[in-house]
């Protein structure tokens, strides 16, 4: 017959508690007919599995590719990567809309444990692509571009600050600009030692963004926050470390070994807590982030269209040719 005797296992061994649960509901009937109704369980509980993951590949598919960012899914990991080496991970108008749908859509992921942001080739990012601003030629023009970038801004901005995953960036080289000022949104930043961390915001003729003003005094104090943002200190690595900018600084050598480690282990912690944890740490203070965003795009908005900036732009530009 199909009836068995064994103890039942602990509370805590899950797979023999499966087992025992399996085998006990296949009590009193014949043991020809319990093995093959223990085979068709474990045949659909295979193939439920199989159907979740192919619809967890499908669902990343369904992302709009777009030029100079790679999305994949590792196991429990999102990997949002800049890749757009030929000009140092620069960010265009079209890869901020594709990277604010990415960053949505990993935060709301079911298999999703951790969101990584990392970046192709020497640099990390390079910031704001000022050819964002190419052709522009009249106030009109300029106008509806600061308009433009300023609703881009906005989405992207918060899209962090509403991220509901742990977010880990792998600085491997240079930040520039929104690429350092968004670093104090995310949970873990590891940084190769080659990494640097400039935000010349004033030399053109700008203003900070991704809730910088906010969050680097708080991490910094002010008068280091204030020598970075303001006076375009550009950081090493070890001072972004000093300045509670970076967790952890690696080697070169082995930053992608390293951090691919650690980044694994971490999508490894029970998911649940990750996220919920994640939001709670987060609601002290996300009222005053989204405050302090919609501050400063609208003040950036002006600085775009003030006569600094365009000239500072302009000089730029000529500077390329």
């Amino acid at each position: 017959m199909g009836d068995f005797s064994s103890k039942k296992p602990s509370a805590l061994d899950f797979v023999g508690k499966a087992k025992f649960d399996a085998w006990s509901a296949l009590k009193g009937i014949s043991q020809v007919e319990a093995q093959k109704r223990y085979v068709h369980l474990v045949s659909s509980l295979m193939n439920e599995h199989v159907e979740q993951v192919g619809e967890s590949d499908r669902a990343i598919s369904d992302l709009e590719p777009i030029s100079g960012v790679n999305v994949s899914k590792k196991g429990k990991i999102f990997w949002i990567e800049l890749n757009r080496p030929e000009k140092y991970n620069a960010i265009t108008w079209e890869m901020y809309r594709g990277l604010t749908k990415a960053f949505s859509y990993a935060s709301k992921d079911p298999d999703t444990a951790v969101t990584v942001f990392a970046g192709v080739g020497s640099y990390f990012c390079s910031g704001n692509d000022l050819s964002n601003f190419a052709g522009v030629k009249t106030r009109e023009d300029i106008t509806r571009v600061a308009a433009e970038g300023a609703t881009v801004l906005d989405e992207y901005v918060s899209v962090f600050v509403n991220h509901e995953k742990p977010l880990i960036a792998l600085v491997n080289g240079p930040a520039i600009g929104i690429a350092v000022t968004v670093l104090a949104l995310f949970d873990l930043v590891l940084a190769s030692d080659k990494a640097t961390f400039h935000t010349p915001f004033t030399t053109l003729g700008q203003s900070p963004e991704g809730c910088s003003t906010y969050t680097f005094p708080m991490l910094m104090g002010h008068l280091k926050a204030a020598e970075v943002l303001l006076f375009g200190r550009k950081l090493t690595a070890l001072e972004a470390l000093e300045r509670n900018l970076v967790n952890q600084v690696i080697p070169a050598s082995a930053f992608l070994t390293e951090s691919s480690k650690l980044v694994e282990a971490y999508s490894n912690l029970p998911p649940g807590s990750l996220r919920l944890s994640k939001q709670s740490l987060r609601s002290v203070h996300k009222k005053a982030l989204l405050e302090c965003k919609d501050r400063e795009v609208k003040l950036l908005a002006e600085r775009w269209q003030s006569s600094e900036c365009i000239e500072a732009i302009q000089r730029f530009m000529s500077r390329r040719k």
